[in-house]
C-alpha cells in the first residue's frame, strides 16, 4: 500500500473559473462517493461566483476505518488525505485565494476530514462546513479509558489545536441519530470550534438519517452570500 495514496489524484471542478471567482470551495466525498457528488451538491447551491475544487479519494476512501477509531488505524489515509487538501489549499492561495476567500466543505468522511483540515490550519477561512461530521482528533485519549457508548463503542480523542479561527462562521449539521457520527462527537465538535474562536452553527435534525438535507443547503447559502471578499 502506497504510504500517500492520495497523493496527485483527480480534482474536479465546477463553478466559476477561479479568474471570475468570489470564493472557492473545496469540496470533499463522503466514503464510497466521489467528486462528481460534491460537483453536484455545490450545485444546489446555486451560486455562479463561487468556483468548486472537489478532490477525489483513491478507492473512494479518504482512510479505512471509522473516524472514531484509534488514529493508527486510519493511516497512511488520513495523513494523506489531510496532505492532499492542504496541497490544494496552497494551489488556490496561489491563485489569490487564501483561507479567507476558500470555504472548506465536506460530506460524512468528507466533513471529518474537512473539519480536521480547518481546526489544524488554525486560520480564519470565508466558511468550514461539515455536514455528518465530526472532528477526527489530534490523538488517542486515555488507553484505559472503557469504550463510551455514546461515541458507538469508541474510546475518545484528544483535540489539541492552535490558531484562531476569527469569527470563522462554521456549520454542523446531523441527524440526531446518525449511524456513523455520534451526537456527541459533533457537541464536542462544536466546542473545539467555539473555543477556537469560530462563529459555529449546529443544526440537529431529529430522528435517524446520514444524508444532506435543504435546510443545511439554505443554511449554506445564506452564510457565503453573506461573506466578505
Amino acid at each position: 500500500m502506497s504510504t500517500d495514496p492520495h497523493a496527485g489524484g483527480r480534482v474536479l471542478t465546477g463553478g466559476a473559473p477561479l479568474p471570475r471567482a468570489r470564493l472557492a470551495i473545496i469540496a470533499l466525498h463522503g466514503r464510497g462517493g466521489g467528486a462528481g457528488d460534491m460537483l453536484s451538491l455545490a450545485d444546489h447551491l446555486a451560486l455562479p461566483d463561487i468556483a468548486v475544487l472537489a478532490p477525489e479519494a483513491a478507492g473512494r476512501s479518504w482512510w479505512p476505518d471509522s473516524f472514531l477509531a484509534p488514529l493508527a488505524a486510519n493511516e497512511p489515509g488520513l495523513s494523506s488525505a489531510l496532505g492532499a487538501v492542504d496541497a490544494l489549499a496552497r494551489q488556490l492561495a496561489g491563485e489569490g485565494f487564501g483561507p479567507e476567500r476558500t470555504i472548506v466543505l465536506g460530506f460524512s468522511q468528507g466533513a471529518c476530514l474537512a473539519l480536521e483540515h480547518a481546526a489544524r490550519a488554525g486560520t480564519p477561512f470565508a466558511c468550514v462546513a461539515g455536514l455528518s461530521g465530526g472532528l477526527v482528533g489530534t490523538g488517542d485519549g486515555d488507553g484505559d479509558g472503557a469504550p463510551d457508548p455514546a461515541l458507538y463503542g469508541h474510546r475518545d480523542k484528544m483535540f489539541d489545536y492552535g490558531g484562531a479561527l476569527g469569527n470563522t462562521p462554521v456549520l454542523l449539521g446531523c441527524h440526531e441519530r446518525d449511524p456513523h457520527i455520534p451526537l456527541a462527537r459533533v457537541r464536542k465538535t462544536e466546542e473545539v470550534f467555539t473555543v477556537l474562536g469560530a462563529k459555529v452553527t449546529t443544526q440537529i435534525y431529529p430522528g435517524g438519517g446520514h444524508g444532506v438535507v435543504e435546510d443545511e443547503i439554505n443554511a449554506l447559502r445564506s452564510i457565503l452570500n453573506r461573506a466578505p471578499t
